[in-house]
């Protein structure tokens, strides 16, 4: 049997985003490096889920540790898997890592995204909000 964790992989390996919607909890949260409150939600997280898809060049997995660690939300251990990534954002090269934790049906429950340099954050900042804006899931910044 596979797991969430490697349906997930493969789901973002084809860029097929329909194939992340069941591997997701309904309160789902998603800590992002360019946001400091989370994504609460699927609907949320499966729309920055198409933002991403969209935005990352040449993203690719390049490692991969099991194991278990504690959740934000409540502190409570959880099996978890830790995907080491690369990809290329506006020109930038972006090393990063997506933290899963898995609840008791082996859903992803909670999601974090570190990334770095600091130049590549602000980049990936950039066209992750561009995205938002244009998909019409965040509000367009007012001149002034």
């Amino acid at each position: 049997m596979t797991s969430a964790v490697d349906r997930f992989r493969a789901a973002v390996d084809d860029r097929d985003l329909g194939a992340l919607d069941g591997l997701f909890t309904e309160d789902v949260r998603l800590y992002s490096p360019v946001k400091f409150s989370p994504f609460e939600g699927r609907p949320a997280v499966m729309g920055l889920f198409g933002v991403l898809l969209r935005t990352f060049e040449d993203f690719r997995y390049v490692g991969e540790f099991t194991g278990s660690s504690q959740t934000s939300a409540d502190g409570a251990e959880a099996p978890s898997a830790v995907l080491l990534f690369r990809a290329t954002v506006g020109g930038r090269e972006i090393h990063g890592i997506d933290l899963l934790h898995l609840d008791e049906e082996g859903r992803i429950k909670e999601f974090t995204v570190m990334v770095r340099p600091q130049s590549a954050v602000q980049a990936l900042g950039e066209a992750v909000l561009a995205g938002l804006v244009a998909d019409g899931l965040a509000p367009a910044a007012q001149p002034g």
